[in-house]
């Protein structure tokens, strides 16, 4: 399951799953930089569209630290790379824990995940 946003140099990126994209533009996914959003094709099996998140991810680190001309080539490489590692050392891609705050003690709250 896709995050539903992520934050890159404190934007929020909306994340949605599109129908279209690869048939229509063949892409796999886009990035609106001034909308603060990214799509990825729904018709995409769930490593692909992972693979496909971590690349768009990458086109926004780069847009947010100021490199606006971005070599394709070199973003495709570094996002099947980068995937691999999450994937192969169990850094999922699963829905974050919410924590609530539950009481106070000595001043500190005291936490409990939902």
């Amino acid at each position: 399951m896709l995050p539903s946003r992520v934050v890159v140099a404190g934007i929020n990126y909306e994340i949605k799953e599109v129908d279209g994209l690869a048939e229509e533009h063949n892409l796999g996914g886009q990035i609106l930089y001034e909308k603060g959003i990214i799509k990825i094709d729904s018709s995409m099996c769930k490593d692909k569209k992972e693979q496909v998140l971590v690349h768009e991810i990458l086109h926004s680190i780069f847009n947010e630290a100021g490199y606006n001309e971005q070599d394709e080539d070199m973003v495709n490489r570094l996002g099947i790379v980068l995937y691999q590692v999450f994937k192969d050392n169990n850094l999922h891609f699963g829905e974050i824990e919410e924590v609530e705050e539950v009481s106070f003690y000595d001043g500190v709250s005291v936490n409990e995940r939902k």
